[in-house]
């Protein structure tokens, strides 16, 4: 399902490009944009949780005994608002389970680098794997910031989720994180001037809530 190297991990399945193009496309609504990105984040939340730890249970079934197995480990989901709370609804609805905390963070269109501006997360973030979320690994600042942040907080296992991401982003985070694994539906062509991603899909905020600039 997934076209590996040794940190970057590309979904290819069928359904995923599937999805993607619908995502793409300008003529998709806000209301099935929002249904189109929690199924992708469904797909990569599958794929980034493969190789999770578990421990063995005994319970019951209706007809008899039976051994088998439970995460070992709490999760706990990052979005970085607010373009990320659409894939992450995605990773709550399959493990809803899951702990949820809250990076805010803009980007200064004339520096093209991230800015801070609120930080929520649950205390025991650090006891088990953080998966940040993210849709555009655009230039790579905002979600650099992002892991620094969990790095900062006790987090060790930290893995990157996002839609598209750009080869000059992608490189760009490789240098800053080499051993964080980031998953993504999709590698793009280029950025253009202003730091978008092209192809890409336009601001995926603006397009979540019907808003614009």
């Amino acid at each position: 399902m997934a076209k590996k190297s040794s940190q970057f991990h590309l979904l290819d399945h069928p359904l995923i490009h599937h999805l993607l193009t619908e995502a793409r496309d300008e003529r998709t609504q806000p209301p099935r944009f929002r249904e189109v990105m929690a199924l992708i984040g469904e797909f990569l939340a599958v794929e980034a949780t493969r190789d999770l730890p578990t421990r063995r249970v005994r319970i019951r079934t209706p007809l008899e005994r039976y051994e088998g197995q439970t995460l070992q480990l709490p999760i706990t989901i990052v979005p970085i608002l607010r373009a990320g709370l659409g894939l992450a609804a995605g990773f709550h609805r399959i493990m809803p389970e899951a702990h949820m905390g809250h990076l805010g963070m803009f980007r200064d269109e004339k520096k093209l680098s991230p800015v801070s501006y609120f930080e929520k997360l649950p205390r025991d973030a650090a006891k088990g794997p953080v998966f940040i979320i993210d849709p555009m690994l655009a230039t790579g600042g905002s979600a650099i910031s992002a892991v620094k942040v969990m790095h900062g907080h006790g987090c060790r296992d930290v893995r990157l989720l996002c839609l598209v991401a750009s080869p000059q982003g992608a490189a760009r985070f490789a240098k800053a994180h080499p051993t964080v694994p980031v998953f993504a539906a999709a590698m793009d062509r280029q950025l253009d001037e202003r730091g978008y991603i092209l192809p890409g899909l336009g601001d995926a905020g603006d397009r979540l809530f019907g808003t614009s600039d």
